[in-house]
């Protein structure tokens, strides 16, 4: 029921960002056309790339809620990198495409008429439309404990920042009589919905790669695992994420003459006190070896010996 209800209020958000910001592109896009204003038009495609956002958002939703099964073991929640992969791709297109017309009309020279004012005006109702949906989804985020509902609310407060410089770029070419600056303001929109699409893609492959943005979850481990009497030895730590939960694997040593059934009670201590120390765990998978077990290199997985090699930071 609560997962249910989870989905819901997720598909929730989603269609009420759909509709918010379908509206506000609309608008934008027909008032940038009427009104001569590059940088509204800019502005109205960056805004209709947040309805495509919102649309695999749902979609998105309804996958990962999907329970494992043989083709997909670990479930579908991994479908949320694959998500925000295609969205960097939509991003960076619509900035690419603006940035080359606005590029392709500064180079033409052909004399531009001054917008008109209505631009100014649904530019600010944009920003006050564009504040309420941010501050709205984020509250509703953060109740559900969704990352992907909390990051649309951060991409839609950008684009509130970005709609404040339309703002200003309008208001430039009105007090100086120069539509040139509408342009020029429509290139630094384009630059930066370029830049928020690599960053969206760089962080997509972090996760794609099993790679850790927090590295500080080793000593998590590590603690966890001194706090455990038998545990000794913590080694080939292997910790990667599925969507906003963490995978963790570890071989740990106990007394070579320990019974099976204590060293599984040694594995469990350790696996309740890592669910107490750290946050957000998927799974938990310990291998028992005896202590003083020498197997060579390990070729995978952290220790305390190549932590700070591997993560550039020492162990508490």
């Amino acid at each position: 029921m609560l997962m249910r209800n989870r989905s819901n209020e997720l598909q929730r958000a989603s269609w009420i960002g759909i509709a918010g910001n379908a509206l506000l592109a609309v608008l934008k896009i027909l008032v940038g056309f009427i009104s001569g204003s590059f940088a509204v038009i800019g502005d109205g495609i960056d805004t209709a790339t947040d309805v495509l956002t919102y649309v695999i958002t749902l979609i998105t939703a309804r996958i990962i809620s999907k329970p494992p099964d043989p083709k997909y073991p670990y479930g579908y929640k991994k479908a949320e990198t694959s998500a925000t992969k295609i969205l960097a791709f939509i991003i960076f297109f619509a900035g690419a495409e603006l940035f080359l017309s606005t590029i392709r009309q500064l180079i033409s020279g052909e004399l531009r008429e001054m917008p008109m004012m209505i631009a100014i005006y649904v530019t600010g109702l944009s920003i006050v439309g564009k504040s309420i949906l941010a501050y709205w989804q984020s509250r509703i985020g953060k109740r559900i404990n969704s990352q992907m509902i909390i990051a649309n609310a951060r991409n839609m407060r950008n684009d509130v920042l970005i709609s404040s410089s339309v703002l200003l770029g309008l208001l430039f070419t009105f007090i100086l009589k120069m539509p040139v600056f509408d342009s020029i303001t429509g290139m630094v929109v384009s630059i930066w919905i370029i830049k928020v699409a690599f960053d969206i893609y760089k962080e997509s492959n972090l996760e794609m790669m099993d790679g850790l943005k927090d590295t500080n979850i080793y000593s998590k481990i590590f603690q966890s695992v001194e706090e455990v009497d038998g545990a000794f030895n913590p080694h080939r730590i292997r910790v990667r994420k599925i969507a906003e939960l963490y995978l963790i694997a570890l071989d740990i040593e106990v007394d070579k003459d320990t019974k099976v059934s204590d060293a599984h009670l040694i594995a469990k201590q350790v696996e309740n006190r890592l669910k107490v120390n750290i946050d957000n765990i998927f799974d938990i998978l310990i291998h028992i070896e005896p202590l003083g077990n020498i197997e060579g290199d390990e070729l995978v997985g952290i220790s305390k010996e190549n932590l700070h090699l591997k993560t550039g930071f020492k162990t508490v």
